[in-house]
């Protein structure tokens, strides 16, 4: 009897775990992916001064980008900027005073189906649109004026960039090691590899960046644990930093003066 009451709760276990797993599979998207869409006709209300620009990509696609402008007659450089997984650039847009002050500009992508940009969104296609944003900027600045930043979702995606392209430098706000161990720093006990299609192998695109990096990740970080980031550690160079902001979570370390301080002298250089 106790035998087969065994066998049986064994199979209940084997059968939510088979059944979690295929959610996750087939939920992915919804569980990575909160973009806000806008009209094309929306009209941004920034307090500081940007330009609007949309890149059409293909027949079906379109680049949305805005270019928030220093006060300086003659910006010294951009700030390449890749966000989050939530909304749009507008969800954003609060760090583009702190980088402007410095005479840099801060240029901000939205992705397929974020704000006005439109089309699949897929990990590749992020990788393709991050190179028509680097030669845009380009057309203006040279490499060693131009500095990439990604926080979350988009620092797997700077990473890349900076890993193939120059930059003066890269900076990633609380960052991953992949997207497949995020989710397993959670339940290590599925093969996320296996089940997560978006990888975003952020460790193996460090090994490739020749520019410094700078990392900040927050102590208490409930969204990408940092224990997870610092898995990214040995795949950093002698001159990079990892700052961690202690009792910083996800969305506020800009509150900390540790960031601020930090963030002010890279922008300073």
């Amino acid at each position: 009897m106790k035998r087969r009451t065994v066998f049986r709760w064994l199979r209940l276990i084997i059968l939510i775990y088979a059944l979690l797993g295929i959610l996750v599979y087939y939920m992915q998207d919804y569980l990575i992916l909160h973009p806000k869409v806008l009209s094309s006709g929306y009209q941004f209300e920034f307090t500081q001064p940007f330009k609007e620009v949309n890149i059409p990509y293909n027949s079906i696609s379109s680049i949305n980008i805005v270019q928030f402008k220093t006060n300086d007659s003659i910006a010294k450089g951009v700030v390449l900027y890749f966000h989050g997984n939530r909304d749009n650039i507008t969800r954003y847009s609060g760090i583009a005073p702190q980088v402007t002050k410095h005479g840099y500009e801060i240029w901000m992508i939205d992705y397929p189906g974020f704000g006005k940009s439109t089309g699949k969104f897929t990990e590749q296609q992020l990788y393709n649109w991050a190179m028509v944003f680097y030669k845009l900027a380009r057309a203006r600045f040279s490499p060693d004026s131009i500095i990439i930043y990604g926080r979350s979702l988009g620092s797997g995606v700077a990473a890349q960039l900076a890993s193939v392209r120059d930059c003066k430098r890269l900076i990633l706000e609380t960052p991953y090691f992949s997207m497949p161990s995020v989710f397993g720093s959670y339940a290590p006990f599925y093969p996320f590899n296996k089940i997560i299609h978006y990888q975003f192998p952020t460790w193996e695109f460090l090994k490739k960046v020749d520019a410094p990096v700078t990392i900040f990740h927050g102590e208490d970080d409930g969204v990408i644990p940092l224990r997870n980031a610092r898995k990214l550690i040995p795949s950093l160079k002698k001159i990079d930093e990892f700052v961690v902001i202690k009792e910083g979570s996800h969305n506020d370390l800009f509150k900390f003066p540790e960031y601020t301080v930090k963030l002010d002298s890279l922008l300073n250089r």
